[in-house]
């Protein structure tokens, strides 16, 4: 996110020895949108993939994806950059950054419902045929999700 925010060229490639200018346009790029947006446009970016490659966004989500990445190009360009970045620069991640990462956000309406996992049917005319499956946006573990309890 940070590198689609900053001045990156378009056209840039990762050599050896860029590590430093990559860096400079991470930091122009945090600097632009401020860490709490960076960090909330990743987890909707990566929550986003995750149903993507399911084939399970919704129109919803890929409107707000093209609202919130609205240059696919510079969007695909970022992406390839920051993973060149992080394999090559040798900067160590925290554990915190790590457990961030894998915290995926969903932005627009979910097939799920925000419930973690979305029904299915083998024969949509048999409703004895349904069967659930994980979420990856709100779910992408297949853990059970904690059901709201009712307190008298």
């Amino acid at each position: 996110m940070a590198l689609y925010a900053s001045d990156m060229p378009l056209r840039f490639l990762m050599r050896p020895g860029n590590e430093a200018t990559v860096l400079a346009w991470i930091l122009q790029g945090v600097a632009r949108l401020g860490l709490a947006e960076v960090r909330r446009s990743a987890a909707y970016a990566y929550g986003y993939r995750l149903l993507w490659l399911a084939d399970l966004t919704t129109q919803e989500q890929d409107q707000a994806h093209r609202r919130r990445f609205a240059d696919e190009r510079r969007w695909d360009r970022a992406e390839r950059l920051a993973s060149s970045f992080t394999v090559w620069s040798g900067y160590p991640m925290t554990q915190a950054a790590k457990d961030r990462a894998l915290r995926p956000e969903v932005e627009g309406a979910c097939r799920c419902g925000g419930t973690g996992w979305i029904a299915e049917y083998l024969d949509s005319s048999d409703p004895t045929t349904r069967a659930e499956r994980n979420c990856p946006g709100h779910n992408p573990e297949g853990r059970a999700m904690p059901r709201p309890e009712v307190s008298a």
